[in-house]
C-alpha cells in the first residue's frame, strides 16, 4: 500500500481515447503525462486476460519512463462469438486501429453464426482492467464491466473504439450517441477506476 498518495503519473496507453477518459476521470491536480512525452511504443501484448495486458503495458511504461504508470487494457467480449474479439479487440481494427473495420468484422462474424441476428438481443459487454505499477511492484490493479447489447448498425460520433456498436442495459442508445460525461459515469473505465481512486 502506498504511503502517499500519487500526483505525479504516466497514463500508459497511446490510445488517444483512452488517453482523453482516463485523463477526464482523474483528479485534475494530478501532474499527468502521457506516453508521448516519452517516445513510447507499447510493447507486446502476449498476456491471455485483459488483467496480463494492463499489468505488461503498466509495468513496461513504468520502468521505461521511471514514472508511476495507470495502464488500461479493455475490449468487447460478445457472448455468441464467445467473448471474442476480447483481448483482441483493438486488433480487430488491423495495423491502423480502424475501428470501423473492426466493427464491420463483428458484424460479419455475427451474420455466420446467424443470419437473423438483428433481431435478436446480442449480448455483450465491455471489460476494462487497470493497473498501477511504479518503483518495480504492481501498487493496485481493478476491473470493470458494463453489460449491454449489439447495435444492428453504427451509430453515434462520440466516444472511441466500438462505441458506435454498444448499447448498455437499460439504454436505448449507443455509447456514441452519448453525451460524454454521461458514458464516464457509467461506463467499463469508470467503475474499474472508482475501485482504485483511493490512490489518487
Amino acid at each position: 500500500m502506498l504511503k502517499k498518495k500519487i500526483v505525479k503519473l504516466l497514463v500508459g496507453t497511446n490510445n488517444k481515447g483512452k488517453l482523453k477518459e482516463i485523463r477526464d476521470l482523474l483528479p485534475k491536480n494530478l501532474e499527468i503525462y502521457s506516453t508521448s512525452n516519452f517516445k513510447l511504443k507499447s510493447p507486446t501484448e502476449n498476456g491471455q486476460t485483459f488483467e496480463e495486458n494492463s499489468l505488461i503495458k503498466a509495468k513496461y511504461f513504468s520502468q521505461k519512463s521511471k514514472m508511476i504508470c495507470l495502464s488500461d487494457d479493455s475490449g468487447l467480449q460478445i457472448d455468441v462469438l464467445d467473448g471474442d474479439p476480447g483481448i483482441y479487440s483493438a486488433r480487430w481494427g488491423g495495423k491502423k486501429g480502424d475501428f470501423v473495420r473492426a466493427m464491420n468484422r463483428v458484424f460479419k462474424e455475427l451474420d455466420k453464426k446467424d443470419k437473423n441476428w438483428k433481431n435478436k438481443k446480442i449480448k455483450a459487454r465491455f471489460v476494462c482492467a487497470l493497473t498501477i505499477y511504479g518503483s518495480n511492484k504492481k501498487i493496485a490493479h481493478s476491473t470493470g464491466k458494463i453489460e449491454g447489447y449489439i447495435s444492428s448498425s453504427m451509430k453515434g460520433k462520440n466516444g472511441f473504439g466500438y462505441d458506435p456498436i454498444f448499447i448498455p442495459v437499460g439504454k436505448k442508445i449507443t455509447f456514441a450517441e452519448m453525451k460524454p460525461l454521461k458514458k464516464y459515469k457509467i461506463d467499463h473505465r469508470f467503475k474499474a477506476f472508482k475501485k482504485i481512486k483511493k490512490f489518487f
